[in-house]
């Protein structure tokens, strides 16, 4: 099957009635329509949108969409206990279901194709993490289950394991969906407060076994970072450093605390960064200093964060706020430009995921967004200049119009074609009905 459109931004450069050739799920051909045409051959042509790679989004908490608004301008401390604490133990399996399908049909809608959802309701089993995989499946997206290991005994029970639980659960979650090419599952020790050096030991312990990633939030806060100092006698990364842990197969989340000498030892040994500038701006975190870790060969890429802690599932907008963020922390317009940012919710996405995802080339999976170039946020077209600008700094998300997962249409003129969004609307609903009354 071809799949094209009269324009598609490639690497960076545009190129005009560019086509995919499609089969089982991957990019087997990648150029002009009038070279790849074959007779006979199924072809889905788009007309006037704008082929894009699917957006990936690489760090979120699907359930946290059903707590937006019930936790906004709070601290962060009392936004965990008013809000995540409070209503995060209610869900059941079906309850986690309908925040994941809440979530990421809000996310297709927008452009993503791929979700990591960094998970920590698991109450002593696996049920939680498979009804947030069925639910991306659902949809037809493309899902990494960061599984959450946590110990620390403020938490909900729900949130909280043995280390031999944790490890052995995650374990048979792995090999349950192993060769699945929609599912990746990693662990993700929640952080240096949600889980002791031992289970932090057991994730990347996991990690190694399997051959994946493993995810863990690092130096979000300022209090954590003084909390670190407390417990490790160090800042957070120094102390993964200590424990023998820092490499290439580490994904921190969110680093807004990290000084000069921590952002060195991330890019020289070949760790990743998760980034959630909307996140980080909505819970008055801090600023990450991408610019500088981009500048050492860092890979970066970028999330979303969790629907309480920013109130937005657009990778877009995460592209928009990571460039004005950084042009400003700096007060330099040209810190960051929107080439880089568009790769880091794209191409780096998929990088840092360890997935061939993010890129329209042959040998990747044919994950692929569309935006109509009649669209205004988007004017004016000015041939070969604007698009990539126009995309990072202008794009209205009604622009969004199909996305493609797999070679398959999980939306098609602004619609999701596998859910009604009737059905998500009355799930979330009939759900949180009662809860503005508590």
């Amino acid at each position: 099957m071809l799949l094209t459109s009269d324009v598609a931004l490639v690497d960076g450069t545009v190129r005009h009635r560019f086509a995919l050739r499609i089969e089982g799920g991957a990019i087997v051909a990648a150029g002009a329509r009038e070279e790849l045409a074959r007779a006979g051959e199924p072809v889905t042509d788009l007309g006037r949108r704008a082929m894009l790679p699917g957006t990936v989004n690489a760090h979120n908490h699907s359930f946290q969409s059903l707590l937006r608004g019930f936790g906004d301008d709070l601290p962060f401390l009392e936004w965990r206990d008013k809000a995540l604490y409070r209503f995060s133990p209610r869900l059941d399996t079906e309850g986690v279901y309908t925040g994941a399908l809440f979530a990421f049909a809000e996310m297709a809608l927008h452009g993503v194709t791929t979700v990591c959802d960094f998970f920590y309701l698991n109450n002593n089993g696996n049920d939680n993490a498979r009804a947030v995989i069925a639910a991306a499946r659902a949809l037809g997206m493309r899902i990494v289950m960061a599984r959450c290991f946590y110990d620390w005994d403020g938490a909900p029970a729900m949130y909280r394991e043995s280390v031999a639980d944790a490890h052995e659960r995650f374990l048979g979650l792995h090999a349950e969906f192993a060769g699945a090419r929609d599912v990746l599952v990693c662990p993700a020790p929640h952080s240096l407060h949600g889980a002791s050096e031992e289970m932090i030991r057991a994730g990347a312990d996991a990690a190694a076994r399997v051959g994946t990633r493993w995810h863990i939030h690092l130096a979000e806060e300022k209090y954590q970072v003084d909390d670190a100092r407390k417990v490790y006698g160090t800042t957070p990364l120094r102390a993964i450093e200590k424990m023998g842990l820092l490499s290439s197969d580490l994904v921190a989340v969110h680093g807004c605390w990290f000084d000069a000498d921590e952002r060195a030892m991330l890019a020289e040994r070949g760790a990743s960064l998760a980034y959630n500038p909307n996140s980080n701006m909505f819970l008055g975190d801090g600023v990450t200093d991408v610019v500088d870790l981009v500048a050492r060969g860092a890979r970066v890429a970028l999330g979303t964060d969790g629907g309480c802690s920013n109130s937005r599932v657009s990778v877009f907008d995460e592209m928009r706020a990571c460039a004005l963020l950084q042009k400003v922390a700096r007060t330099d317009g040209q810190a960051i430009d929107a080439e880089t940012c568009f790769r880091m919710g794209t191409a780096w996405g998929g990088e840092v995921l360890g997935l061939p995802i993010g890129r329209l080339a042959v040998g990747q999976r044919a994950d692929v967004s569309f935006v109509d170039l009649d669209d205004l946020s988007l004017w004016p077209w000015i041939e070969g200049q604007t698009l990539a600008k126009n995309i990072v700094y202008s794009l209205s998300p009604r622009a969004i119009s199909d996305v493609f997962v797999e070679g398959e249409p999980i939306v098609r003129d602004r619609t999701l074609v596998r859910v009604s969004l009737d059905e998500v609307r009355e799930r979330v609903r009939a759900l949180t009905a009662d809860w503005h009354r508590e």
